[in-house]
C-alpha cells in the first residue's frame, strides 16, 4: 500500500473506548492485536487521582509502532452544576484540554452537563458561561470539543446530565457559543431509540460531527404497534455495530460525502446479547464489520 493510500484508509479510523482510570495501557496492549486503529480514553465524572502525563506515556508505549492513535480523551459528568463531583467534572474538562496534546490528539469529548430538573433552555446561559470559557481555552491550545448526544434518561423538560441530545438544543448551544472548535460526538443509537431516523440528521449535521461512538440499536416495530412506547414492554435495545438495524455502509458513505475525518470508536458494554464473556467477541466482530462498511482494504487505481 502506498503512503497516500494508507492516509486515505485512515481518514476514518475504527477503534474502541477504553477506561482511562483502570488498566488503560494494559487493556490497549491486550486488544491492539485484534486490529483496532484508534482508542477513545474515557473517564466517568472525574480525572482526580490520575496522573495524565504518566498515563499518556504509558499509552504511547502500549501503542508502539502499531500506527494506532488516541482519537479523543473524554469525561462524562455534569460540569454545569456545583456539587463536589460536578466541580471535579469541570476541572476534568480543563485538565484534559491542557493534556490532550500529550496523547497525540486534539479532541476532548463528553456531556455538556445540565441545570438539573430544568428545561433545556434554562441550561443555555450556564452552558454559554462554562463552555464559552472552555471553548476559548481549547482554541488557544488547538483543541476541539465535542458533545455526546445521549439523553441519559432526560428529555426537553428535565434531566440530570446532558442537553446535547436534540437538534433544537444543538442549535441553541452553537448559537450561544459560536466557536468553530465546538461540535458533536454522534451516534445513530440515541436517535433510533427515540424513533428518529438518524440518516437525515447525519446529512444535516455532518460538518459539526467531530467523532462517532460506534453504537447501534434494534427497534421492535411490532412491540410499538401493539403496546406503544410507554408500557412495560421494551421496544428498543442498544446494540454493538453489526448486530443492530443501521446500515453502516450508508453512514460511512455520508460521512465521506460530508468530508468527515476522524474515528468511529465502538462503545461496548451495552449489547443485551454480546456482553459478559461475549463482549470482545462482539467488539471484534463490530471492528471487522465497520472496516468492511468502510470499503475494506484500499485498492490502488491503475496507473495512467
Amino acid at each position: 500500500m502506498e503512503k497516500g493510500d494508507a492516509t486515505r484508509q485512515h481518514e476514518i479510523r475504527i477503534g474502541t473506548l477504553v477506561n482511562g482510570a483502570a488498566n488503560c495501557a494494559a487493556t490497549i496492549r491486550q486488544i491492539l492485536p485484534h486490529g483496532f486503529e484508534s482508542f477513545s480514553i474515557t473517564f466517568w465524572q472525574t480525572t482526580e487521582g490520575v496522573d495524565l502525563k504518566a498515563l499518556a506515556r504509558e499509552v504511547k508505549e502500549a501503542l508502539g509502532d502499531s500506527g494506532a492513535v488516541v482519537s479523543s480523551v473524554s469525561i462524562f459528568g455534569n460540569p454545569l452544576e456545583s456539587t463536589p463531583k460536578d466541580k471535579e467534572t469541570l476541572e476534568g474538562w480543563r485538565r484534559l484540554i491542557d493534556c490532550a496534546h500529550l496523547f497525540g490528539c486534539d479532541l476532548v469529548t463528553g456531556f455538556t452537563g445540565r441545570v438539573r430538573g430544568q428545561p433545556i433552555d434554562k441550561s443555555i446561559p450556564v452552558f454559554k458561561k462554562v463552555f464559552g470559557s472552555l471553548g476559548k481555552r481549547a482554541l488557544d491550545r488547538g483543541v476541539r470539543l465535542a458533545f455526546e448526544n445521549c439523553d441519559m434518561g432526560g428529555n426537553w423538560q428535565t434531566g440530570d446530565w446532558n442537553i446535547a441530545h436534540t437538534p433544537a438544543a444543538w442549535e441553541m448551544m452553537f448559537d450561544a457559543v459560536p466557536l468553530n472548535n465546538l461540535g458533536l460526538q454522534w451516534e445513530p443509537c440515541h436517535q433510533m431509540v427515540k424513533l428518529i431516523d438518524p440518516m437525515p440528521q447525519l446529512r444535516t449535521w455532518v460538518k459539526k460531527i467531530f467523532h462517532l461512538h460506534g453504537k447501534d440499536a434494534t427497534v421492535y416495530r411490532d412491540v410499538i404497534r401493539t403496546h406503544g412506547i410507554g408500557g412495560p414492554h421494551p421496544f428498543a435495545f442498544h446494540r454493538t455495530p453489526g448486530f443492530g438495524d443501521s446500515n453502516w455502509t450508508d453512514i460511512i458513505s455520508e460521512l465521506r460525502r460530508g468530508g468527515f475525518r476522524g474515528s468511529i470508536d465502538i462503545e461496548g458494554w451495552h449489547d443485551p446479547v454480546y456482553r459478559g464473556e461475549l463482549e470482545m467477541t462482539g467488539q471484534v466482530h463490530a471492528l471487522q464489520y465497520l472496516k468492511w462498511c468502510r470499503g475494506g482494504a484500499i485498492v490502488p487505481n491503475p496507473a495512467p
